[in-house]
């Protein structure tokens, strides 16, 4: 592993055998992302929370009106992540530049939503929020990508994953504590969220290092700059075009977590002051299994364990729709979609990596991640449609059934590909 900003012209190293081998599967730089994840989300996961029963309870939107906000949510980044990730590839490895941009960004925007009372106001600030995350995703994940040793990229993204997923976990409990301190919750919650967002930008400011050279390198060359062109042509490589391909079509057919939680809600007769905790069970879940499924992941392949991971949710979608509307069912639903996001977002992301050479990273990171953002976006508009002209359980019940067809044919089309992790790991 080695690491170094543009101020040296040595790289770091670590000792990657013994007392040190910790420490090469996860690197320093992958804790320090970690840790801005971790304070963005609880930020994040704030508005998250709340958003939902503001927009629906407090605005009167109807649920088709939701479904264009959540999907703005998914879509508005998915069109900026190319940017994103080809930015970060263009300027000599300066990642670190475009995902602090992105996050400055959606700091500026938590404030903003203090004034959004109308939907067309709402939609701006939320397209321009995640115009911020679109942009500082790809940058990221290949930072992480490029400081891990291939062999041991599903642990770091689980890693990250996991401390990403603290900040889920506290985020909600910050913005029910809000609730229920303030008279006036929302806004309350808005601002502290703003606040919280600025401390993530200082802790990448002072903490992640300018430049990144890749783990196993031995020499600090000035790699080649990609044009746009060589960009969206890695899509002629047919690991990384499968990989695109599968995760769109799953994201087809995943209902939005919002959508999750306020049909959930209405399945369970919960009160509205708890509905802020119900992405409690999902995220504690999720950041139990991130480390040790992107660890399995490893060991057996990143490709089955994805699809393997909707799988999961379609069980959790079955609970939705089954008879079973007490506690337990309400538990049980929230243990299946923490499991999901912990078999499929790193592993997805560590499953990218292996299918694009490290000059292009972060271009490789984003046309994956755009396929399933956008494939996202498509599936909450037609949920919020179906909703509003069939009813939650109708929609939820065609949704399940698109899934259970989408998982199918990715285990599939995945399964052929040679083993990238197998071939990286064998002697």
């Amino acid at each position: 592993m080695y690491l170094a900003d543009s101020r040296s012209t040595k790289p770091a190293t670590a000792p990657d055998s013994g007392p040190g081998r910790r420490q090469a599967a996860v690197p320093p730089t992958v804790l320090a992302l970690g840790a801005v994840s971790l304070i963005t989300d609880v930020s994040s996961e704030m508005v998250t929370a709340v958003l939902p029963l503001y927009v629906v309870a407090g605005l009167g939107l109807s649920p088709l009106g939701f479904g264009l906000l959540d999907g703005i949510n998914n879509g508005v980044g998915a069109l900026v992540r190319l940017a994103g990730g080809h930015l970060a590839d263009r300027g000599g490895r300066r990642h670190k530049i475009v995902a602090g941009t992105g996050y400055g960004l959606s700091a500026l925007c938590k404030p903003l939503l203090l004034l959004a009372h109308t939907l067309p106001v709402l939609s701006a600030v939320l397209a321009a929020d995640r115009t911020g995350k679109g942009l500082r995703t790809a940058p990221r994940d290949a930072m992480i990508s490029l400081a891990t040793e291939p062999e041991h990229r599903g642990r770091a993204f689980g890693v990250h994953r996991a401390m990403d997923t603290t900040g889920a976990l506290l985020g909600p409990l910050v913005a029910f504590a809000v609730l229920r301190a303030t008279a006036d919750g929302y806004d309350a919650a808005f601002a502290v969220s703003g606040c919280i967002a600025v401390l993530g930008v200082l802790v990448l400011v002072l903490f992640v290092p300018r430049r990144i050279i890749p783990a196993g390198a031995v020499t600090q060359p000035e790699p080649p700059r990609p044009a746009l062109r060589d960009s969206l042509g890695l899509l002629r490589r047919p690991e990384l075009r499968r990989l695109t391909a599968c995760a769109a079509l799953l994201g087809l057919s995943t209902v939005s977590d919002s959508f999750l939680y306020l049909l959930l809600q209405r399945e369970a007769d919960l009160p509205t002051d708890l509905f802020p905790l119900l992405p409690l069970g999902t995220a504690a879940v999720f950041l139990t299994l991130a480390v040790p499924l992107g660890a399995l992941a490893d060991r057996i392949s990143r490709r089955r364990l994805f699809p393997a991971g909707h799988g999961v949710l379609l069980l959790g979608y079955g609970l939705v729709l089954s008879p079973w509307h007490g506690l337990p069912a309400v538990v049980a639903v929230l243990v299946l979609h923490g499991t999901f996001y912990a078999a499929t977002d790193g592993v997805l992301a560590a499953a990218t990596a292996d299918a694009v050479p490290p000059q292009h990273q972060g271009a490789g990171q984003a046309l994956v991640g755009t396929g399933q953002a956008l494939a996202r976006f498509g599936c909450s508009l037609a949920f919020g449609a179906a909703w509003s002209l069939w009813g939650g359980r109708t929609a939820l019940a065609f949704t399940a059934a698109a899934l259970a067809v989408s998982a199918v044919v990715a285990a599939v089309v995945l399964r052929p590909a040679a083993d990238v992790n197998s071939a990286e790991v064998s002697p």
